[in-house]
Formats: C-alpha cells, structure tokens, sequence
C-alpha cells in the first residue's frame, strides 16, 4: 500500500482519462449516512455523493471536528448509526482493531469502474478503504512580516526558531509560530511528524515494541519543546482550527498546517487583505542536518461499516465512489486538496503536498499497535512540554502506558 501511494503521487500531474463526471447514481433504494471530519475538500467530496438522495435513498451527513470521538461508538451498534466514515491513514488501523468496517472486494469489483490501484488501500489482501486525496503538514508563512524582520524563509526547524526569536525580539509578534500542539491526537501527531523527520522507527525492528526513548525520541522531543517558546500560552488547547483562526486573526507569521485547510487561508473569509496578500504556502521544513520533511504522508478515503446491511453497504459505496472517480470534481476543486483521481492536475495550492512527496516524506505508519503509540505520545509528553518532568522520562512515561495498552490488546505478550 505505501509503495503503491508514494508511486502514485509522483504521477498526479499527468492528465489521464476517467468516467464522466456526475454521472448518473443508479440507486434505487437504502439509506447512506455517512460521518466524516469538516475542512473544505471533504465538504467537495461527500457533495458528490449527497445527489444520490431521492425519494427511495436516505442521505444523511455529518461533518464534525469530533469525528474520532464518537466514530467507534455510532458504528458498533448493528445497525450502525453510520453505513460510512470518511477516514484517513491512521483512522482505518483504528476502525480494524475494532472490527468495523468491512472488505470491499465485491463492491469495487461491481461497482468500481475508474478507480486505480493507488486509491485501493489492501490490508492482508482485503480492499478496506478508497482512498481519493493526499494530504500532509508543510510550511505556511507571512511574506510581509518576515521581510519587515530581514528574514529568508525558513526551511529548518532550527531556522523557524530563529526567525521567531528574531521576530519577537524586533517587536512584530509575541508569539509568531503555531501548530497543532492540542492534547492528545494533535499532539501526537506533532511527535509523529518529528520523529519521522529525525529518521527514528517506531517499534524496534520486527516487533510491537516501542523505540522512542532513545536519542531520536530525546532530540525530537527537545526541537518540539524548543518551538513552543514562541507559540501561545495555550498552544495545548489549540488544534488545526484554532491555529487556522489565530493565523487568520494576524497573530501568527510561521506555522505548521495541514495542506487540505491550507486554501482556506488564502479565501476571502475570515481575516484581512493584508494577512491573504502576504500568507505563503511553501514546503515542509527538515531539522537537524538531515533532508527529511517534520511531516508524514496521509491518505483519506472512506469505508463501509461492517454492520451495515447489503443494501445500505451497496447504496453508500455507489454514492462515495462517485466522487473517487470524479475528474470534474477535481479539477472544479483543485486549489482544496491534491486529489489520487486520475485526471486531476494539481493547482498551485497543493504545493505542500508535492514537495513533500518529492523530499520522500514518509508516510504514517500503518501498522495495527500505531494507534496505542499515538495515544500515549498525546497524553505522555505533555508534562515536558510544561517543564514538570524530563525529556527521558516523558518519553519512558509513552513507552510505558503504550505497553499497558499493547498488551491487553495481544500486541505483546
């Protein structure tokens, strides 16, 4: 699956041919509810899929920033609250360990027709998601501001760090970096990306066994202590949203933003035309001496609930599909996310995503205990960050709350 994902997105540029765009649903009857996260391109996305409601086909759509919270509760029941969830890389590992979505072998067999080997995410030989987009983590920065401070743009971690010292000391922002530094999956994440970028493993080789506390997971975790002395005070309670709107409010002159919400700084709504004119998109940074981005490679996709019936399974499938096979929709979409539809040709504002792809940014681990992993890093590192506890031990405090977990899971014995 990786191969096939990093393969594939060096070739998105290249226009190919693929079905019609909006073509007919041909659902004659069930119910198609579907729970999936909010930014603008999943918006796109499941708007497609929302003209298949008639008079025989039930729609129903929930786009909410508590997607992960309530997604294993609404889809246990049988029959599921939702026949659908949008998904991304470490959400599917997550729905699987908890036996909640189903393979969809038949279904892309049937109904399939234009989707490609790069959308069809396989686990132990199953089809279990359809991937339809690319996303990752780069930087964005403010041209004006960092000219008025005399500063380059920054491409190191080390670099951010100085231009926002820099920035502070001459008088133009307080707190001139952001990132998605919320307890908890936010803050997780940030390690993920990190750690990725130092060239750490995650689990020592052929095993479910953490490699964290070690002099990768020390330096990773310093450089992150190292960036929040120029974040706000309550960068803990700050996820993608928050920064979005602190960037949008003129609080902030460097940040890390995921490319899907990226666009939606540079739109008409919700700041000024001075931060629009001077906001930039730019690469993915890199940190110690090393070329490889702070940054993981994401898919998102959608699967089908495990517990929905044949009919609701087929009605929700045929809807989604629609979209993964919409050349229409991606180009009419461009500027809102890097889509793995054939066809597409990316826009100027899926720049993150392309050169991340192109440094080799590696992607997030799909691997079934990287979920327990992710967890305790979002909850473990937060007394470091606020100075109550030493590096090594934070990270022996994620090690040993994930091996808790890892073992009444089976991961370990």
């Amino acid at each position: 699956m990786k191969h096939l994902f990093v393969a594939g997105l060096m070739t998105i540029p290249v226009a190919l041919g693929s079905p019609p765009a909006y073509a007919d649903c041909g659902i004659e009857s069930g119910s198609i509810r579907i729970l999936a996260n909010d930014f603008p391109a999943l918006r796109t996305f499941t708007g497609v899929a929302a003209e298949c409601e008639s008079d025989t086909v039930e729609f129903v759509l929930n786009h909410t920033a508590e997607h992960s919270n309530i997604a294993v509760a609404a889809m246990t029941p049988d029959p599921p609250e939702y026949t659908a969830r949008i998904l991304a890389t470490s959400t599917l590992v997550t729905m699987m360990n908890e036996d909640l979505v189903q393979p969809m072998d038949e279904l892309v067999e049937k109904y399939g027709d234009g989707l490609t080997p790069m959308q069809l995410i396989e686990i132990d030989g199953n089809i279990m998601s359809v991937a339809f987009m690319a996303n990752t983590q780069h930087l964005i920065y403010r041209a004006d501001i960092l000219d008025a401070a005399g500063l380059e743009v920054p491409t190191t971690v080390e670099e951010v760090i100085e231009a926002s010292r820099v920035i502070r000391e001459k008088g133009l922002m307080e707190n001139p970096f952001a990132a998605a530094y919320k307890a908890g999956w936010n803050l997780g994440e940030e390690f993920v990306n990190m750690f990725l970028g130092h060239g750490g493993e995650f689990f020592k080789a052929g095993t479910a066994l953490p490699n964290l506390n070690n002099e990768i997971g020390v330096a990773a975790l310093t450089k992150m202590k190292g960036l929040t002395e120029y974040m706000n005070p309550d960068y803990l309670t700050l996820e993608s949203e928050g920064i979005k709107l602190e960037w949008e409010a003129g609080n902030v002159a460097l940040m890390f933003l995921w490319a899907s919400r990226a666009p939606t700084l540079l739109d008409d709504k919700g700041s000024t035309p001075e931060v629009v004119a001077a906001t930039t998109l730019a690469a993915p940074v890199t940190v110690s001496g090393g070329d490889i981005p702070v940054a993981s490679l994401w898919w998102d996709g959608f699967s089908i609930a495990k517990n929905a019936s044949d009919e609701n399974a087929e009605a929700s499938f045929r809807a989604l599909v629609r979209g993964a096979v919409s050349k229409g929709m991606a180009n009419e979409h461009s500027d809102e996310a890097v889509w793995l539809i054939e066809g597409f040709v990316p826009g100027p504002k899926s720049i993150g995503v392309i050169e991340a792809v192109k440094m080799n940014a590696r992607p997030y681990p799909m691997i079934a205990s990287m979920g327990l992993l992710h967890a305790a890093l979002g909850e473990e590192i937060v007394e470091f960050l606020q100075g109550q506890e030493s590096v090594e031990q934070a990270l022996s405090d994620v090690e040993a709350a994930y091996m808790a977990k890892a073992k009444e899971a089976g991961f370990i014995d």
